[in-house]
């Protein structure tokens, strides 16, 4: 396969998972490193990965990188990029920087060189200019800048992938969608059972579950790439990849509930699992978790969530916390249980040792995913006595 290098951004912690997915989808002399994954494909591997990658906020090819020790180090390599092969004069663009360096310390500046350098370069060949577009530009930018290595590259995404572009409606904070797809891969969900989110907010966990077990594409319902907009936009080629991963879905033979008690957040996430054409696969209902039971004793149970936390939420979490243990001893034998929390202390409260815990961020919250297998012994003897 003849290809280029491109980088996928990630979520602190998922680096593993997205060197798994980029491997499992066929590309080569992948890379890991902090936040990123780096790789090579051609452009049709490129749409494949925008499609497909569960794990990837988005995918950047590197036109240009070089050492920088000066501001116009950064405007030299940007304006020795020829960018006509990728703007017309008529055309928007926009520039974003990210720079942890010493030498440099201000990103926007960095963003602004590499803006004049661009504009220059148009004016010195055409007389004429591209305009900036901040909000929907046809070709991004993006510069990044570690100490005094710099690297100029396109955006190929355009929005975050995590905006899969199936959600209609939402709570109060809700879960990143990327995050909820690496939680559920690190868990080990693969769809090999019957999945439960007790408190699906607005329904993401059982959005992106159900994706995975159906090995459905996690950015079909998005409206645009970027990468539409470039120069060498292939529709066929495109429609062609799209129509292979759509052929590779299967069918979900077990059961996918979520549970809400708020009959608003059960509207929510009715809407978007309708949003996300998945209504076949997944059931919401009106129901208190803690007044819950598992529905099969004996059949095995994947459960994962995301209990609601935040200073404007009346709840006292060490009680909280303490509930859902108690309802996980005594209601859900047969239980992998997982369970996200930023409540790093308040979650002790649940009474349950987990056997693993794994770091995570939810948001700028520094989390953990705790997992809470639940054996089903003790509740068997207690029912057939």
């Amino acid at each position: 396969m003849k290809g280029y290098k491109m980088v996928a951004k990630t979520l602190f912690g998922f680096e593993d998972l997205l060197y798994q997915e980029l491997k499992d989808l066929g590309a080569t002399k992948i890379e890991k490193g902090i936040r990123m994954v780096s790789f090579y494909g051609d452009k049709g591997f490129m749409y494949k990965a925008n499609l497909s990658l569960r794990t990837a906020l988005r995918i950047l090819v590197p036109i240009a990188s070089k050492k920088v020790f000066s501001e116009k180090g950064i405007y030299d390599l940007a304006y020795g990029i020829d960018w006509s092969k990728y703007l017309n004069t008529k055309d928007t663009f926009a520039v974003q920087s990210t720079v942890h360096s010493t030498l440099f310390n201000h990103s926007k500046f960095v963003a602004l060189k590499v803006k004049d350098a661009i504009v220059d370069q148009f004016r010195d060949r055409f007389q004429e200019r591209p305009s900036i577009d901040i909000k929907h530009p046809k070709l991004s930018v993006q510069v990044h800048i570690h100490e005094k290595y710099c690297t100029i590259s396109l955006d190929s995404s355009g929005e975050s992938l995590h905006k899969r572009g199936y959600r209609v409606a939402t709570n109060i904070a809700p879960i990143n969608e990327v995050l909820a797809a690496g939680l559920l891969m690190h868990s080990g969900w693969k769809g090999q059972s019957d999945f439960l989110d007790p408190m699906c907010g607005s329904g993401t966990i059982l959005i992106e579950a159900a994706m995975i077990a159906c090995r459905i594409p996690c950015n079909m319902n998005r409206k645009e790439f970027a990468f539409e907009h470039w120069k060498d936009w292939d529709v066929d080629l495109y429609e062609r990849i799209e129509e292979s991963l759509l052929k590779k879905i299967i069918e979900f033979p077990y059961k996918m509930i979520g549970y809400d008690k708020a009959p608003s957040a059960v509207r929510k996430s009715i809407d978007n699992i309708e949003s996300a054409n998945l209504s076949d696969f997944i059931e919401v209902v009106q129901k208190d978790f803690f007044e819950s039971t598992k529905e099969d004793l004996d059949r095995s149970l994947h459960l994962l969530t995301n209990p609601p936390y935040g200073e404007r939420l009346p709840i006292h979490y060490p009680d909280f916390y303490k509930e859902i243990g108690d309802t996980l001893k005594q209601e859900y034998p047969n239980t992998n249980a997982w369970i996200v929390s930023s409540a790093l202390e308040d979650i002790k409260h649940l009474g349950l040792r987990p056997s693993r815990k794994i770091k995570c961020f939810n948001a700028k919250l520094e989390s953990r995913l705790f997992f809470y297998p639940m054996y089903s012994g003790s509740k068997k003897a207690k029912f057939n006595k």
